[in-house]
């Protein structure tokens, strides 16, 4: 599954500027798994860690984000940033590996507090715009690695929130008849996938 990033956007709280930015150059912060060219595709992977760079970077300079990605080099840590914890005090960042973290700034070892599911809640970007809960973008609708590789879905079922938002965007089909065409879908989960792909598309016209 590849993300577009215009969705990238709405679930990490980067902009298209940032995501462009952190792509290029002889030494990127995150290239794309999926493709750079002609047009960014993301792969989940990506899109976790690029929502815990969009968490840090709300706290920290991006310089220091940078030397933290590169210690993990240095440490021979070569899995997807995505497979590490990262947090910060608001001074660096912390490698998390059990009850022990890692300062990959400046070097000492600390203890910290923090995991994995304070990124994924939502939280204000660097800009104070409301980012999303990452696992709930909305009530009725869920992202999960292992359904749809993590594309969002309509809560509890496989169809995807553009699936749903596409067949009543021009007015065709009536919301309280999507369940005509999906069972499973009910008028609250077509409202909330009609609201976050409003939100989606509305990355795209400010790109």
């Amino acid at each position: 599954m590849s993300f577009p990033v215009n969705l990238v956007c709405t679930l990490t709280g980067a902009t298209p500027g940032q995501l462009a930015a952190w792509r290029k150059g002889p030494n990127p912060l995150l290239a794309p798994e999926v493709s750079g060219r002609p047009r960014a595709l993301y792969s989940f992977r990506d899109v976790v860690a690029l929502r815990t760079v969009a968490s840090l970077r709300k706290e920290i300079p991006l310089q220091r984000i940078r030397r933290a990605f590169l210690s993990l080099q240095d440490m021979d840590l070569t899995d997807h940033p995505s497979r590490y914890t990262l947090t910060t005090d608001g001074t660096s960042v912390f490698l998390l590996e059990g009850d022990r973290a890692t300062d990959l700034v400046m070097s000492p070892q600390q203890q910290v507090l923090v995991s994995l599911d304070d990124v994924f809640k939502p939280f204000k970007n660097w800009k104070g715009e409301q980012v999303v809960d990452f696992l709930n973008p909305r009530p009725r609708l869920e992202v999960r690695e292992t359904r749809m590789g993590g594309w969002p879905t309509i809560r509890g079922t496989r169809v995807a929130y553009g699936t749903i938002a596409n067949l009543v965007k021009d007015g065709d089909v009536p919301a309280e008849f999507v369940g005509e065409y999906f069972p499973t879908v009910r008028p609250s989960d077509v409202a909330d996938a009609v609201d976050f792909d409003r939100q989606v598309e509305s990355v795209r016209r400010r790109a």
